[in-house]
């Protein structure tokens, strides 16, 4: 039997992995992709300092840091089933089944998908596998593409996709439909978006975002987009359908007004290939079939498992960490696995006395990683997280 078990290893299993296994915690992390990493191993971006941020990099030695502390890794397995015992949990895996006292779930986040005719055409590619692809892999998805989906995660992959020698001839809205819904509404976009002028390189879109009211900054929005590194930004057209036979082959491009609604004809752009960048949601499936309680918090991306600020769920011995409780950077993930880390040394040793400073030290290491964040996906995260607290705490 393991002390800890971890599925996911991602940055914030790492992490928690790491901050265990030093204090003489047995780890065990299982994931189903074949190499460990999870959201760091496609991320490769520059920092407003300048600083550049190789998630390959990063990766590679929180693997090295876990394994010098004997943390053992499964790899492409995937987990079907987990229970609790009488002494713990036991996880069902393709690759077997391991026992264990404390079990982490950090299974992150998964891609939404956008609604459109042709999305099924080879050559249609999440904005992530797109993303995966060509940072791990070293391979592009094709020669000539544009983005479906305005968000954080489209403007910061863009520019890796372009930093890997992809061209992109633009970044589209999705169509309006039950779907969709708001990410197909130019003046909901902006809104959302103004909060990210910290990613482009253009000064006036910094001091915009700051001081220019959404409606307004929409009505005025160039008709022929805004380029940020040179890709065009197209926050009044959709794109209706994707054409192709046997492949993509172009999309349909249509005008709308503020609200997303079609004016005007359309037009055809030529392309080989279309990510789809509908966000991310939280990959919450483990921790319900654990008997967890969900919340639904927009804030988060989605429904959430209830947990503390220590990572603590009410099923015992069971802990989260990093996007399975609300969609944030890999900065924050890291702080949240070590809060997780220490919080599952503390509960797997109890005749020794808590180190709860050290808990509150890295509790507060996670508001600080909050706030340095490059990418903030939703506003008032802080305060809802809070709120999520409190229900664990008195609800």
């Amino acid at each position: 039997m393991y002390d800890l078990v971890i599925i996911g290893a991602g940055p914030s299993g790492l992490e928690a992995a790491i901050q265990a296994s030093k204090q003489g915690v047995k780890t065990f992390i299982i994931d189903e992709f074949y190499r460990a990493g999870g959201r760091l191993l496609g991320q490769l971006h520059q920092e407003p300092n300048g600083e550049w941020v190789n998630g390959l990099a990063i990766a590679e030695n929180l693997i090295n840091e876990a394994k010098a502390f004997n943390v053992q890794f499964k790899l492409e397995a995937s987990v079907i089933h987990l229970e609790k015992s009488d002494n713990g949990w036991i996880i069902y895996t393709n690759k077997g089944v391991y026992k264990t006292k404390a079990l982490l779930l950090a299974t992150g986040a998964a891609e939404r998908t956008i609604a459109l005719p042709g999305n099924t055409l080879p050559g249609v590619i999440s904005i992530g596998a797109a993303q995966v692809l060509g940072n791990v892999n070293r391979v592009l998805p094709g020669k000539r593409g544009i983005i479906i989906g305005v968000n954080p995660l489209t403007m910061a992959i863009a520019r890796e996709l372009q930093l890997c020698g992809g061209n992109l001839e633009g970044i589209y809205l999705p169509p309006k439909n039950i779907i969709n819904k708001q990410d197909s509404q130019p003046l909901e976009i902006m809104q959302r978006m103004m909060g990210l002028g910290n990613l482009a390189p253009s000064m006036l879109m910094r001091i915009g975002s700051k001081f220019v009211p959404p409606k307004l900054a929409i009505q005025f929005y160039p008709k022929n987009g805004m380029k940020v590194w040179g890709i065009p930004i197209y926050m009044r057209k959709v794109v209706t359908r994707i054409i192709g036979k046997t492949q993509v082959e172009a999309v349909e491009v249509q005008h709308v007004d503020i609200e997303g609604n079609a004016i005007g004809n359309p037009e055809f752009v030529p392309v080989d290939f279309v990510c789809l960048s509908g966000g991310l949601r939280p990959l919450i499936e483990l921790a319900e079939l654990a008997g967890c309680d969900v919340l639904h918090k927009e804030a988060l991306s989605g429904a959430v498992p209830l947990h503390s600020e220590s990572m603590e769920t009410k099923q015992s011995g069971l802990f989260l960490s990093g996007n399975i409780t609300g969609v944030e950077s890999a900065k924050v993930a890291r702080a949240q696995g070590k809060v997780a880390g220490q919080a599952i040394v503390n509960y797997l040793q109890p005749t020794i006395d808590p180190n709860k400073e050290l808990l509150n030290r890295l509790a507060v290491g996670v508001k600080k990683a909050r706030q340095e964040a490059l990418i903030q996906f939703k506003p008032n995260i802080e305060q809802v997280r809070s709120t999520v607290y409190h229900q664990y705490k008195h609800g």
